[in-house]
């Protein structure tokens, strides 16, 4: 109950890419489970953004995706319901890991603990036991050993207020 986590990673995000013009990041970062890292220097990142147009604007388009993560967050926080707000994470990390290849049929893994999950969603590990039970009990998700399957994506969808237009999904020209 003492973190606030302020963006959850999934395979293929570039971390904190912002901090290559920023310098100084002024939170921290840490692996919540066995994970690949990639680092990017900085100087070859400079000599990206001055040569390749194409893959500078490609950097943009993942510095303001997560952006928009970051203000759906803050929306969350302040605007939907704790269930709303569950909800709503799920939609998301379902759609971002299906892009990458990493859900099995309405399914994926999580492999937070409900304490982490309470940090992330500002709560008591008691309310957010809570608010599992429930999506639990509406026959929305089932949730077993860090993996969640949704068992109503509509529903679920409503309940969240999820509309993944902020997650720049669509594949198109940049």
């Amino acid at each position: 109950g003492g973190r606030q986590f302020t963006s959850l990673q999934v395979a293929g995000d570039f971390v904190d890419l912002h901090a290559f013009l920023l310098k100084t990041m002024d939170h921290g970062i840490v692996a919540l489970s066995p994970c690949h890292v990639a680092a990017a220097e900085h100087s070859k990142l400079k000599t990206i953004t001055e040569q390749a147009p194409h893959l500078t604007r490609l950097l943009w388009l993942d510095t303001l995706v997560d952006g928009a993560i970051h203000r759906e967050w803050i929306v969350a926080m302040g605007r939907r319901s704790k269930l709303s707000h569950l909800a709503h994470l799920i939609c998301e990390l379902f759609v971002r890991l299906q892009v990458v290849k990493k859900t099995r049929d309405m399914s994926f893994h999580l492999p937070l603990s409900q304490a982490q999950l309470a940090d992330v969603l500002g709560l008591s590990v008691v309310h957010m036991n809570r608010v599992i039970g429930t999506l639990r009990r509406m026959d929305v998700i089932s949730w077993t050993n860090h993996m969640i399957t949704i068992l109503d994506w509509e529903r679920l969808v409503t309940i969240a207020e999820f509309d993944p237009t902020y997650l720049s999904m669509s594949r198109e020209p940049r």
